[in-house]
């Protein structure tokens, strides 16, 4: 098993087999094409090929104004239309351009919404990938001609231990995983 976090702060650890196909997109430290924004996960299964973004508002170490912002944000899908929607667009040229496109797309958002109660959850996720996916497919006034994307999920960490059960993740605070001790 390799274990994996998308920033040194994460709280969310993944746990992946090591006969999973994977690899860090969003990588810092590395020359990466200027403006353009990369999911953090690229993870190619046998019929598809997976774009994981981790949205994680739930990280302990996110103060409570920024995580209300934050949840603000993805309600009104500001964080939708800014974010998520260019980071499907810039991942997928990339990997095309990049000759790694010989499959279908699937973008899978992970969102780490534990620090808010079940009904606020419920009412943020209702309806929000039908929107993120007619966002990717319709960014200018007239809809792409490709479906460069062939279908997203949103996803709570419940959910993707669900449905991802072989690839588990788990809220594993950043203090204790580098071995500080908690205060």
């Amino acid at each position: 098993m390799t274990l994996y976090r998308a920033e040194k702060d994460a709280d969310l650890e993944f746990s992946f087999p090591d006969e999973l196909i994977w690899s860090e997109l969003d990588r810092q430290g590395v020359k990466l094409p200027v403006k353009m924004k990369f999911v953090d996960l690229v993870i190619e299964r046998d019929q598809d090929i997976l774009l994981v973004e981790i949205k994680d508002p739930s990280n302990t170490r996110c103060p409570e104004a920024e995580r209300q912002s934050y949840f603000k944000r993805l309600s009104d899908n500001s964080v939708l239309s800014q974010e998520l929607t260019p980071k499907a667009r810039d991942s997928y040229t990339f990997l095309h351009l990049m000759e790694r496109d010989g499959k279908p797309f699937k973008y899978v958002v992970l969102l780490g919404l534990d620090a808010f109660d079940p009904a606020q959850q419920k009412a943020l996720l209702t309806g929000f990938k039908d929107r993120l996916l007619a966002d990717i497919r319709c960014e200018t006034d007239t809809p792409w001609r490709r479906h460069h994307i062939a279908d997203c999920v949103v996803l709570s960490v419940d959910i993707w231990n669900k449905i991802f059960a072989d690839w588990p993740v788990a809220r594993v605070p950043a203090a204790a995983a580098n071995g500080e001790a908690a205060a």
